[in-house]
């Protein structure tokens, strides 16, 4: 088809998303200053996995010192044009049986970054590698070809063809056998709920379904490499808690990898073994979830509930007087939020000794003590230590 159409024709059809080409290495200009320790680490990770020559030490993915600079528009006819730069040096490695989630707000550099993995896009300068997937895309000893799964933020779909239609197409794309291909595309059918949607054209979708059948589209086939930007964008809460499922049973303890693209942090907790955190085109700090926390979300959130609205003066002064470092997060009547500081929470078994004396003396209703989450660290991730 390559030869027939020619590769313009082919970048254009939403084939071309499921066969991308390897680029080659090319020097980074760029030398990184002011970088965080993790990020250091992992830059070196990704440099020594491409220089190894065992290939059962290699990870699924190395991305290495990817550099990406856009040409911008002019201003006039006589200005140049400015240089747009969507990433700057961005390293990291996707382990065997891992789930990495590349986050950041919209414009961090995050789709550019998986696009130059799949090769849809030509790096400015950096590597990647790809299980399976050497400078030539070809047939294995086994007679399958070795695609990447990719689910683009984009739906690019055939409007005309019917969801049964696109299943049948890439399963021969990827090179299923025929029963294989049956198989496969019944079980992704039954787990996703397409039944009534089979025999509906694309065109005819609502926007969740197009979503979760470009989702679908990506996993089938088996391949090795799963590169999802933004997937679950437009699913219902239903369809993202079915896609989140079938991505962790899908690569749990296999030799299969996933980069993942999102912006929704409780994706990230519910999905990622680890996160890169993207910020203006850089790689700000990577780690796994846990690990985050306690670098960048260090306080505790307490909430209680008390029954009776004239008590509430005097739990917040016992709060004050228990934790001398609290800071009062929120008030809704008889619902009260403090942040506290690790120091006024270790050890754990004393403060909540603490706590069930405040309910029996104040009669509460309720109360939780739980550690920050990503959806608490991320607003001071975005705008507040990287800008």
């Amino acid at each position: 088809m390559e030869t027939k159409c020619g590769k313009k024709i082919m970048r254009k059809d939403p084939v071309f998303r499921i066969s991308p080409q390897r680029r080659g290495s090319r020097p980074n200009p760029e030398e990184t200053v002011d970088e965080d320790e993790d990020v250091k680490a992992e830059r070196q990770r990704a440099a020594t996995a491409l220089s190894t020559s065992h290939a059962d030490e290699k990870p699924v993915i190395i991305a290495s010192c990817l550099h990406k600079v856009y040409a911008g528009q002019k201003k006039s006819c006589f200005s140049k044009k400015k240089k747009k730069i969507a990433t700057k040096n961005i390293s990291f490695c996707v382990k065997k049986g891992e789930i990495l989630g590349l986050l950041g707000p919209n414009g961090a550099g995050k789709s550019s970054s998986i696009r130059m993995i799949s090769g849809i896009t030509k790096p400015t300068a950096g590597e990647v590698e790809l299980k399976g997937c050497g400078s030539v895309w070809g047939h294995q000893g086994d007679n399958t070809v070795n695609f990447p799964g990719y689910c683009p933020q984009e739906n690019v779909l055939w409007p005309i063809l019917t969801v049964r239609e696109h299943l049948e197409v890439f399963a021969a794309i990827k090179g299923l056998r025929k029963e294989d291909a049956t198989i496969a595309i019944s079980r992704l059918v039954d787990t996703f709920k397409l039944h009534k949607q089979l025999n509906v054209r694309v065109q005819k979708l609502p926007e969740g379904a197009t979503r979760k059948l470009c989702f679908v589209l990506s996993i089938l086939g088996n391949s090795p490499v799963l590169l999802l930007d933004e997937p679950s964008t437009g699913m219902d809460p239903a369809g993202q808690q079915q896609m989140w499922q079938m991505i962790q049973a899908s690569i749990k303890n296999t030799e299969k990898g996933v980069l993942l693209t999102t912006h929704y942090l409780a994706e990230a907790e519910a999905v990622c073994d680890r996160i890169a955190i993207m910020v203006s085109g850089r790689l700000r700090c990577i780690g796994s979830i846990q690990h985050l926390k306690n670098k960048l979300g260090k306080d505790y959130i307490l909430e209680l509930r008390v029954k009776e609205a004239s008590q509430v003066t005097w739990v917040h002064a016992e709060i004050l007087k228990l934790f001398p470092q609290a800071a009062q997060q929120e008030r809704y009547s008889t619902f009260l939020v403090y942040k506290l500081p690790l120091a006024d929470v270790y050890p754990l078994s004393q403060t909540f000794r603490k706590l069930e004396a405040v309910k029996h003396n104040f009669n509460l209703e309720e109360y939780s003590l739980s550690q920050c989450t990503l959806e608490k660290v991320g607003p001071l991730l975005w705008f507040v230590s990287f800008l």
